[in-house]
């Protein structure tokens, strides 16, 4: 999963406040400079990144779309589990009350 590294949460965050060069990814990391790749590729073939060549630079930027999409979803299911749980707790309530009076 790439979100599962905290490198790659960490490149995710630094591409969020702009595009960066593959190296300046990996600058705040003490792994090589494979290892940043790897991470990279991870990333874009996750669909999180988009990269492009200019020469040897690699240049990358935060592809937002599948963030909001499973932003999205968390909050349909969050407001799902939220009503149920609402209702739950409205259920044992009237029950406490309606064995309080028996």
């Amino acid at each position: 999963m790439a979100l599962a590294d905290t490198t790659r949460r960490g490149m995710l965050a630094r591409l969020s406040r702009g595009p960066a060069t593959v190296g300046e990814l990996g600058q705040p990391f003490d792994i090589s400079k494979p290892a940043v790749t790897k991470h990279v590729k991870v990333l874009e073939r996750a669909g999180l990144i988009e990269r492009r060549r200019d020469g040897r630079v690699h240049h990358c930027t935060l592809n937002q779309k599948p963030m909001q999409e499973a932003e999205e979803w968390i909050e349909r299911h969050r407001k799902f589990w939220k009503a149920s749980l609402d209702r739950l707790a409205d259920y044992f309530e009237k029950q406490r009350i309606t064995g309080d009076r028996k």
